[in-house]
């Protein structure tokens, strides 16, 4: 027992010592050098190490790399125009047409039901773009946009989907909506075309004219819209025969014994085909309508450091950087010591200049 009790002490006092070791952070090291401070574009610059760190970040100074911007980067559009684009594709096996136009609107409240994009004023710009006629993805050429975001305005953009009665007109065909984009006229930052939305943040959303009666098969993704007209009710459909094999609770894909066994499906409720009602093939109207999309200030998000040494490197004495524009750089490399308590960081600072 008392062996026991002796090994209990000295393991809380060895876990006491670890953890005391843990909490200790030593300041990271670093002293950066270079043979001289003006490089031609495309000339090697060799940074040279000392010191001891666990982890080494590196900014160049270059747009989207610069330290000045660690916090986050925004950008002012405000009167500098923009573009709109997107692509179309045509899938499925419908055989409708002329089912998808284009609208761009300054006035809609954004409340989300058809009255509400009824009493809005809704300009048709679908014949200033290209759209898919087959399963051929197709870009729509760019249409300025100027105009509808200048002075602050908020630009709704809405694709509107008519489906006619399927019975007679044939099935709806499916359009895909892709790769949607707002861009501004304004020049380039680091290469980077500037974005006022695109298809991920456009926030989409579908306006059914009968939502709870006929509602669309539209669906919306992070990289699609997809349009598709209601479900079309017909009378010969097995759903409305009593007797299909999906009512039949004996159905082997209800039985956990059954090797054909589904673990989501359940016996659905039979409804009879109405043929009274009048949601069974009607004529409908879809919208898909985008949120408010204005110039002005837009946040890139912070300008982000490149690591060049992790934990798992003991030393790094140098590293090479080659510059491709001139201009004069602010570089930056920030060591790290860190461990689950904390971190303990130091900056170090080099101007250099890039001659053509």
């Amino acid at each position: 027992m008392q062996y026991k009790f002796i090994w209990l002490i000295c393991l809380v006092l060895t876990v006491s010592a670890c953890s005391e070791k843990l909490g200790e952070i030593p300041e990271p090291q670093l002293q950066v050098k270079v043979d001289k401070t003006t490089f031609s574009v495309d000339e090697p610059v060799v940074f040279t190490f000392s010191g001891d760190q666990t982890n080494i970040s590196f900014y160049s100074g270059e747009v989207f790399n610069d330290y000045a911007f660690k916090d986050g980067r925004t950008v002012d559009l405000a009167g500098q125009g923009a573009t709109l684009d997107f692509f179309s594709q045509l899938s499925g096996t419908g055989t409708q047409t002329g089912q998808v136009s284009v609208w761009l609107s300054n006035n809609y409240s954004g409340a989300g039901d058809l009255a509400s994009v009824k009493a809005a004023a809704w300009t048709d710009v679908t014949s200033s773009f290209t759209l898919a006629t087959a399963a051929t993805n197709v870009a729509s050429g760019k249409l300025d946009v100027s105009g509808w975001v200048a002075d602050g305005k908020p630009l709704f953009i809405g694709f509107k989907y008519i489906t006619k009665p399927q019975a007679v007109n044939g099935l709806a065909r499916v359009w895909w909506i892709q790769s949607l984009a707002v861009r501004s006229k304004a020049e380039a930052l680091g290469g980077k075309e500037l974005l006022l939305t695109d298809q991920e943040n456009a926030g989409f959303r579908t306006i059914d004219q009968f939502p709870a009666d006929a509602p669309s098969l539209t669906t919306i993704s992070a990289t699609r819209v997809t349009l598709l007209g209601n479900k079309y009710k017909d009378p010969l459909d097995s759903i409305y025969n009593p007797d299909y094999s999906i009512y039949d609770p004996n159905n082997p894909i209800y039985d956990p014994k059954s090797p054909t066994y589904q673990p989501t499906a359940r016996p659905p409720v039979f409804v009879p085909y109405d043929p009274n009602s009048p949601y069974n093939d009607p004529a409908t109207e879809t919208w898909v309508i985008s949120k408010a999309i204005t110039e002005g200030k837009i946040n890139l998000g912070p300008d982000k450091a490149v690591s060049i040494k992790g934990i798992n490197l003991d030393v790094l004495d140098n590293y090479t950087y080659t510059y491709k524009t001139p201009g004069k750089y602010n570089v930056y490399f920030v060591a790290k010591n860190h461990n689950i308590d904390g971190e303990k960081t130091v900056v170090r600072q080099l101007e250099l200049t890039i001659t053509p």
